[in-house]
C-alpha cells in the first residue's frame, strides 16, 4: 500500500493545532503553588512533645536513616512515692539522602509523633546537608493538614459504632434478690396449700392437677454405683538427702576406705 507524500506532516500539524486551541492547564511554579492531595508524601514531621523515645521507627527503618539520641532524667516524686525517670529526647534526624519515603516509621509510631507534610521545598546543593534536624522537622510540623473527613456512606469510626450500640438486656438487668426465711416460708405455705384448696372446692378438678404434676416430674435418675478407685501403693521411702552428692564431688566408696598409707604399713 503506497503511504501518501505529506502524511505524518499533516497528522502532526494536526495535533499541534488541537493542543494551540486547547485551554492551557500549565501552572506557573514558584509563584503558584500546586494544591496537593492530603496524602502526598512529601517530608516527614515531628511532634517532639509525643515522642517517648521508644525508638520504634529507628530499628524499624529499612535504610537507618534515623538518628535518636536521649537521656534519662529523675523527676520528683510527690509525698510517699517514687521518684520517676523519663527519657528527654536530645536528637532527632533523618538523613533524606537515604530515605525512600516508605512510611514505616509513620506507621509504628505509637504515640502519633510522626507525620506525612505535604511540603517538598527542601532540596539543596549540597547531599551531606540533607540530613534535617529535630529543630527542622518540627517546623514542618506546623504544615501537616488535618485529616480528611469520612467518605460519604462509609462506615462509622469503630469508637462512635462502639458508643452507640445498645447495651444487652441481660447487663442491665437487676440481680434477682434474695428472699429472707419468713418469705421463703410464706411462699411454702402457699404452694402446700393450693393442692389442699383445689381438692375441698372440686375433688375431680384437684386429682387431675395432681396428676398432670406428677407426670410433669421427671424420673427420678437410678443411683450409680459407687466407682472403684484403683487401690493406691503405700509411699516408697524417702531418699536421704544428704546421700545426694553435689555436683563436682567424687563419689563415695561403699566399703572402707582404702585409701594408701604413708610409710612401711602401706607397702604391706
Amino acid at each position: 500500500m503506497a503511504r501518501i507524500p505529506g502524511e505524518g506532516l499533516a497528522k502532526g500539524l494536526a495535533v499541534t493545532m488541537r493542543h494551540m486551541l486547547r485551554k492551557s492547564e500549565t501552572q506557573q511554579y514558584p509563584e503558584v503553588h500546586p494544591d496537593l492531595p492530603a496524602r502526598s508524601r512529601g517530608v516527614i514531621a515531628l511532634v517532639e512533645e509525643n515522642c517517648t523515645v521508644c525508638m520504634l521507627c529507628a530499628r524499624e527503618c529499612p535504610d537507618w536513616c534515623i538518628y535518636i539520641d536521649s537521656h534519662k532524667e529523675t523527676l520528683p516524686a510527690p509525698e510517699g512515692g517514687r521518684p520517676r525517670a523519663r527519657n528527654v529526647l536530645d536528637r532527632f534526624a533523618i538523613d533524606f539522602s537515604l530515605c525512600m519515603y516508605c512510611g514505616i516509621c509513620i506507621e509504628v509510631c505509637p504515640f502519633d509523633a510522626l507525620f506525612w507534610s505535604p511540603e517538598f521545598e527542601y532540596a539543596e546543593y549540597d547531599i551531606r546537608d540533607l540530613l534535617h534536624e529535630k529543630d527542622r522537622l518540627g517546623e514542618w510540623a506546623a504544615t501537616v493538614p488535618p485529616p480528611p473527613a469520612h467518605e460519604v456512606g462509609a462506615e462509622p469510626p469503630k469508637e462512635l459504632s462502639a458508643s452507640s450500640r445498645p447495651v444487652p438486656a441481660g447487663r442491665t438487668a437487676r440481680p434477682a434478690q434474695v428472699k429472707g426465711p419468713a418469705e421463703g416460708a410464706s411462699v411454702a405455705q402457699d404452694t402446700a396449700q393450693e393442692p389442699a384448696q383445689g381438692m375441698a372446692q372440686d375433688p375431680a378438678q384437684g386429682m387431675a392437677r395432681e396428676t398432670a404434676r406428677e407426670t410433669e416430674r421427671p424420673a427420678a435418675e437410678p443411683a450409680k454405683a459407687p466407682e472403684s478407685h484403683p487401690r493406691r501403693e503405700p509411699p516408697r521411702a524417702m531418699r536421704d538427702i544428704r546421700s545426694i552428692r553435689p555436683p563436682g564431688s567424687l563419689p563415695r566408696k561403699n566399703g572402707p576406705s582404702q585409701e594408701k598409707k604413708d610409710g612401711p604399713e602401706g607397702e604391706r
